[in-house]
């Protein structure tokens, strides 16, 4: 592979539920997001659970910097006990998520098998050649986060898993004037993993409006005072603007 080839590798979690685990690989370095499992489907007799094939890294596990954790959930942290014994590499996360996995490994007797990395949101790391910053989502489990993962090609968003909540029951809401002004940067790549009911029924209205005499679309006035306040930006800024068609959505509600 050219040493100016950015490769993102979905190891498990494409087109399916569960397994979620995505590899983005830059010259000699790999940087692993996520290592969850999936449930068993009902013809699968004796088998407890499924981890993502993760043989890809196996030969370049020299190459592998660290893997970063979006949130607690057993899809996204369950397969770490797996693919840290072959590949015993540092772990960030926020503090729930880290405690869940720090269990997690415990009862694996993995206690010691890797370094655990606490992060902040909007305070950015460096993970081998990467800069990765997270940013906070809301979803079903607190301490959720989407990742702004900075490479020598461009910016990359990786969403994790959301929803947006105008009333989360932890009170902190998605950062969204922080993905406002990620999208104001350029985001040539972005992975989404939100529901397709949860972005139409909540943020067709914003993210789609009505059309205009040209037939493109922006937000009613109402959603962008909504999305205003909600994020906490200054008054009198369009966040709009800002928002990158990274959201296609289709032609009828």
């Amino acid at each position: 592979m050219s040493k100016d080839t950015l490769r993102v590798v979905p190891l498990g979690g494409l087109g399916e539920i569960g397994k979620n685990m995505l590899a983005i690989e830059y010259g000699p370095d790999i940087l692993i997001v996520d290592a969850g499992i999936m449930f068993p489907e009902n013809d699968m007799w004796g088998v407890d659970l499924v981890i993502p094939d993760f043989g890809y890294l196996l030969d370049k596990k020299d190459r592998v910097r660290g893997i970063v954790l979006t949130h607690g959930h057993e899809d996204h942290i369950g397969a770490l006990p797996y693919v840290l014994r072959q590949i015993p590499v540092p772990v960030y996360g926020t503090r729930l998520t880290l405690g869940l996995a720090k269990v997690k490994l415990k009862e694996d007797g993995l206690a010691d098998v890797a370094p655990l990395h606490e992060v902040v949101p909007r305070q950015p790391f460096r993970v081998g050649v990467f800069e990765v910053e997270c940013f906070r989502m809301n979803h079903s489990i607190p301490d959720d986060v989407g990742l702004a993962i900075r490479t020598p090609l461009g910016l990359l968003v990786h969403s994790g898993d959301f929803k947006f909540d105008h009333t989360p029951i932890e009170g902190r809401g998605a950062d969204l004037a922080r993905l406002a002004q990620l999208g104001g940067e350029g985001v040539p790549g972005m992975e989404s993993l939100a529901g397709l009911g949860t972005m139409m029924g909540r943020m067709a209205p914003l993210l789609m409006g009505t059309p205009n005499a040209q037939g493109s679309r922006r937000p009613s006035e109402r959603w962008s005072r909504r999305l205003t306040r909600s994020s906490r930006v200054p008054r009198g800024v369009s966040l709009w603007p800002r928002l990158r068609p990274s959201f296609r959505a289709c032609n009828r509600l």
